[in-house]
């Protein structure tokens, strides 16, 4: 769950970043897939850890 969270997340982040620094539609589809993927594979360790240290 939390790696979805985190690919939506990084997405909407990517897309605000790229439109802030003036992209066109390409920038925006491109700063938001590495985001999501950024974000996701952050959530991936967070979930990670977070297994480990309860169970």
């Amino acid at each position: 769950m939390i790696v979805i969270a985190g690919a939506i997340l990084g997405a909407i982040v990517g897309v605000m970043t790229a439109k802030k620094r003036g992209g066109n539609r390409a920038d925006k589809w491109q700063y938001g897939a590495v985001y999501a993927i950024a974000f996701s594979l952050g959530g991936l360790v967070l979930t990670i850890a977070i297994e480990k240290l309860v169970f």
